[in-house]
């Protein structure tokens, strides 16, 4: 099975802000003589900003005035030149505008300070340079960038839409290309052999169609395509799109942490610097989507009750019955509907408990087959981890209270279990993975929160097929 790799979970470099790291009060940044804008200052803003499409910024404009005598003087250079700094250090858009909820940690760069020290030291590009994300995986996208946005011809697709539609059991020239797609889309666990279209393939695109709301008779049709079809340029749009959600992250984020791809259904456990494990999780519906939160891990619950809340219990719980609920070891307490402890358990035997109000947390779950799907965005907001009993055992070892762990869930009852040492749990949004090879690969937008970015970059809004789930499970 083919593994992908989210840009924003590997290392990025240390940022070195050129005469950033050794001030200190009465520097000459403290002087009362300001630095200045010259000619070769005014050369290497230009410069940066000329190259801005290196970063996905070439539909944003940073307009800067003319040598000597320019219109906008000195404060419209400094106006400019923070303008691109922020946008290179923390992203065009602010996040926590965009979204009802996001706190992700982001970078706190002084940029004024490094404007300052970058103008007295006559390395201004240099500065702006070093405040973009560092790492291999941003580089390898500024060039995928690069290189769609130079070969682009008028939004050529990679899949020739021209012809009759594909049957089952037919041959067709596009079928490499199809199937290309279907496992960069984890529909399809590996390459089938020339143009025909061989049954896994059909079945791979059946399950694909189900999950778009098309018919799932595995006919390739016009509308099958267009969920698979990328052009140079929605892959150029994609692309610029995460490349300003890696603006958005702290340049170096805790060595030991996890972070969950809510596009992808993929989490990341890192320890110490190093990827330990990799493995599915299933993730809020479109309609019901799990925030961009960054929150900690801070004890286990082993064998979790489940108090129902409000919007489940009102929607979804109190209308089957007081049959429903004992058997599925259901009771009123206080007002609310508690399920109890055991394999029926929505919550699964293991919860892992954050430090946010918003209820949201990772847990285990008894709905297993969730796990084989392609599209994993089918709860309520939490998040479901594929085998949570053996990623707690792997936690709890790692903090050095596995006895206390084993010794809870042996025992049945409700246990709580806390950390030693807090987990910080990031849950991002990437649409843009990168396969064994490290090449960029794009992704569904399963949220359909690509457009919200896009146009503050400058790109048209995208026309997308949504995704659509009837899971009828009530887990949260």
């Amino acid at each position: 099975m083919r593994r992908y790799f989210v840009a924003s979970l590997m290392f990025a470099l240390p940022l070195g802000l050129p005469g950033c790291g050794d001030m200190s009060p009465g520097s000459s940044v403290e002087s009362t003589q300001a630095a200045r804008w010259n000619d070769d200052t005014i050369k290497q803003l230009r410069a940066a900003i000329a190259a801005r499409a290196a970063h996905g910024l070439d539909r944003v404009a940073f307009e800067v005035g003319g040598e000597g005598g320019n219109p906008d003087g000195e404060a419209g250079l400094t106006r400019v030149a923070l303008a691109f700094a922020g946008a290179l250090s923390r992203g065009v858009a602010d996040p926590t505008k965009l979204y009802d909820l996001y706190t992700v940690p982001r970078p706190e760069p002084d940029l004024k300070r490094g404007l300052e020290a970058a103008l007295r030291s006559g390395k201004v590009g240099e500065w702006l340079q070093s405040l973009a994300p560092q790492d291999a995986n941003y580089r390898k996208l500024s060039a995928q960038y690069l290189a769609l946005r130079a070969r682009d011809q008028g939004g050529k697709p990679q899949i020739p839409p021209a012809g009759d539609p594909i049957r089952p059991g037919a041959s067709d020239p596009r079928i490499p290309a199809i199937v290309q797609q279907l496992i960069q889309y984890d529909y399809l666990a590996g390459p089938t052999a020339g143009n025909r279209y061989a049954p896994a393939m059909a079945a791979a695109m059946k399950n694909m169609q189900a999950d778009y709301g098309i018919k799932a008779d595995g006919v390739i049709g016009n509308d099958s395509l267009a969920i698979l079809n990328l052009s140079d340029a929605e892959r150029a749009r994609a692309i610029a799109v995460n490349m300003e959600r890696l603006r958005w992250l702290e340049r170096t984020p805790p060595a030991t942490r996890i972070d969950v791809n809510l596009a992808a259904a993929r989490l990341s456990y890192w320890r110490d610097g190093k990827l330990v494990d990799v493995r599915r999780v299933v993730v809020g519906k479109p309609d019901t989507s799990t925030p961009q939160l960054g929150s900690p891990i801070f004890r286990l619950v082993a064998n979790p009750t489940w108090t129902v809340p409000r919007s489940i219990q009102e929607k979804e719980i109190e209308r089957k019955g007081s049959g429903y609920l004992s058997e599925n070891n259901m009771t009123w307490k206080d007002g609310w509907i508690v399920q109890g402890s055991g394999p029926k358990n929505s919550l699964g035997l293991v919860k892992f408990d954050m430090a946010n109000t918003h209820a949201i947390y990772l847990h285990d779950t008894p709905a297993k087959p969730l796990f084989k799907l392609a599209q994993r965005q089918r709860s309520h907001g939490c998040v479901r981890v594929e085998d949570a009993v053996g990623f707690a055992e792997l936690l709890a070892r790692h903090d050095g209270v596995i006895d206390q762990w084993r010794e809870a869930l042996a025992s049945g009852e409700e246990s709580f279990v806390p950390l030693r040492k807090p987990i910080p749990v990031r849950m991002l949004y990437q649409t843009v993975l990168f396969d064994d090879a490290g090449n960029p690969v794009v992704r569904a937008d399963p949220y359909e929160w690509n457009d919200r970015i896009a146009v503050r970059l400058g790109f048209a809004p995208a026309t997308t097929y949504r995704l659509k789930t009837e899971e009828k499970d009530v887990g949260p």
